[in-house]
């Protein structure tokens, strides 16, 4: 009879455990919602346009775009009391080409708790010790790959392809390929001594935001293409030429213009 007795009070404890872990998954459930990033390219305020022949630089450099792939990662929300929340920890980094629409939208697989947030930051590109040559097989992004000469192990995969034309100082029409990775030092002969970090962090500006319980939120991050070239650095294809994959003072000063891209756009939601 205790035996019995002793059985099903285990049984009970054990209905009443699943119970509540059932409750507070539930619970868990409600408190979060979802978020999808959106990307788009924009040039002197309106949607970029590509192979045409239509803008100027700071520098006066007349130029077209033809295409622009380029990887963002390591999205981070920023709550009011100091914390941070990784988003996609497992995937990381997303890929973005003009000429593959499909890539303009990431669905965050990660469940957002409920509540306010102060802002967004990002990683342009890949962070080093994550940009691992051949961690993808497949293409568009294993097109990606940065040159093992120019990077090394620590190269791993471009940041940006960003190409077009523009007018040179004979006004002949000539392709630039504005590509920005892993840098090189040089010594006196041209002889590669070292690698340099180009990626960056930054905060997208007036990026809060809050979510609801099983709201799906979506978010546009809008790159602002004549800002590459216009502040803090006026940048001068003139100067630098169209390929700057071996030149770290042009990579630098597309870095260092780099975080005054990235801007938010609209942002919407829908509560189920």
């Amino acid at each position: 009879m205790l035996k019995f007795q002793f059985i099903l009070f285990v049984f009970g404890v054990f209905i009443i455990f699943s119970s509540c872990t059932k409750n507070d998954d539930q619970d868990n459930e409600v408190k979060s919602g979802k978020l999808v990033f959106n990307f788009e390219h924009f040039a002197n305020g309106e949607e970029l346009s590509y192979d045409q022949m239509i803008y100027t630089n700071a520098a006066g450099n007349q130029y077209e775009v033809s295409e622009i792939q380029w990887f963002i990662s390591d999205i981070t929300l920023h709550g009011k009391d100091g914390s941070k929340l990784l988003l996609d920890p497992e995937k990381f980094a997303h890929y973005i080409d003009t000429n593959i629409p499909e890539t303009f939208t990431w669905s965050i697989s990660d469940k957002i708790p409920a509540g306010e947030y102060q802002s967004i930051s990002m990683t342009f590109g890949i962070r080093g010790e994550k940009n691992k040559p051949y961690m993808f097989t497949d293409p568009p992004e294993s097109n990606m790959l940065w040159p093992m000469n120019l990077g090394g192990d620590q190269g791993g995969y471009h940041y940006m392809k960003l190409n077009g034309f523009w007018k040179n100082k004979d006004n002949q029409r000539e392709p630039f390929n504005f590509h920005l990775g892993v840098g090189q030092e040089r010594d006196a002969d041209n002889n590669v001594i070292g690698f340099v970090q180009n990626w960056f962090e930054t905060e997208l500006p007036n990026s809060a935001f809050s979510i609801e319980k099983n709201e799906t939120k979506s978010i546009t991050i809008r790159m602002n293409v004549d800002k590459w070239w216009d502040q803090p650095n006026i940048y001068n294809h003139d100067e630098h030429g169209g390929k700057i994959m071996q030149n770290q003072n042009a990579m630098r000063m597309g870095v260092e213009n780099g975080k005054n891209v990235f801007s938010l756009g609209k942002m919407t939601s829908i509560v189920k």
